[in-house]
């Protein structure tokens, strides 16, 4: 059982909390994830890590509450446990060797986003923060990342925040200007993350995305999580879950992400388990 230190909420759909798991926040570096488990009749659920602190054991997750498992986890409290928290998985981004670079986060992808600017942000690279959200009241994380980021640009939707527009029109406006990026790292919905990566083969600037697609195990055996990258099926757990997203095949990863909505609006509205018995409520 792992113990929920700390919760805070973001805004009205996400939440961060900090879960006791000294071996994991050891480990776990930029890029990396964890399943976790509600209960024992819970469906296993990869998070990005967020952050750890190891002097504390506490390791960092963010979660915007759109289905039956993200909703049971947000009614938890401080002081609440859950079952099962394993990592850390997948492998960690490669952060090295880069003078300069745009990391573009969409939504809650800017809380995966975040650890990775941050580790550019100590290791002296000069870093550009390109967010994006549907409205003011959805910024997320605003305050940690103008305390990292060299230039840090947040774009709505709406405008209701007075910059309106998408991360590609800022991003397309830096690199007009003149910025010279040694690499971008886009991390948010698959249709965001598409668009940038064909605005930087444009200019011709390395591109890096995360690929959060349905996943079981997170250990590569079970191949829920292919993506198709270069041509070549890759599992997401074990090869990623970050890629060259000139090479990623987005159209499919979409097509993919899209096969279990009808399971997953029944399952909301009845918390029906087709594994054994009725989800606990």
């Amino acid at each position: 059982m792992y113990k929920i230190a700390k919760k805070r909420v973001l805004n009205s759909q996400v939440k961060l909390m900090e879960i006791e798991a000294p071996l994991v926040a050891n480990k776990a570096l930029p890029g990396q994830f964890i399943i976790f488990r509600v209960d024992k009749q819970g469906e296993r659920v990869p998070l990005t890590v967020a952050g750890v602190n190891k002097e504390t054991g506490t390791v960092t997750i963010i979660f915007q509450e759109i289905g039956y498992t993200t909703k049971k986890l947000g009614a938890l409290n401080e002081g609440d446990y859950i079952e099962d928290f394993v990592g850390p998985l997948g492998t960690a981004s490669h952060l090295g060797g880069y003078k300069k670079v745009a990391v573009i986060g969409g939504g809650l992808g800017l809380a995966i986003a975040y650890p990775q600017a941050k580790a550019l942000h100590d290791q002296g690279t000069t870093v550009h923060v390109i967010s994006g959200f549907r409205s003011e009241d959805l910024i997320l994380l605003k305050e940690e990342v103008e305390a990292i980021a060299d230039k840090a640009i947040f774009m709505t939707d709406d405008g209701s925040n007075g910059n309106k527009g998408l991360v590609t029109d800022a991003l397309r406006k830096l690199i007009e200007s003149g910025e010279e990026y040694d690499a971008v790292i886009a991390i948010g919905p698959l249709i965001m993350m598409k668009f940038v990566c064909l605005l930087t083969k444009e200019f011709g600037i390395k591109t890096l995305v995360s690929m959060n697609p349905i996943m079981v195990d997170g250990t590569g055996m079970c191949g829920a999580c292919r993506v198709t990258v270069g041509g070549v099926t890759k599992f997401a757990c074990v090869d990623g879950p970050d890629f060259d997203g000139h090479l990623v095949d987005f159209d499919e990863a979409m097509k993919r992400q899209a096969l279990y909505k009808n399971q997953e609006q029944e399952k909301m509205m009845t918390g029906d388990c087709k594994l054994g018995g009725v989800l606990d409520a």
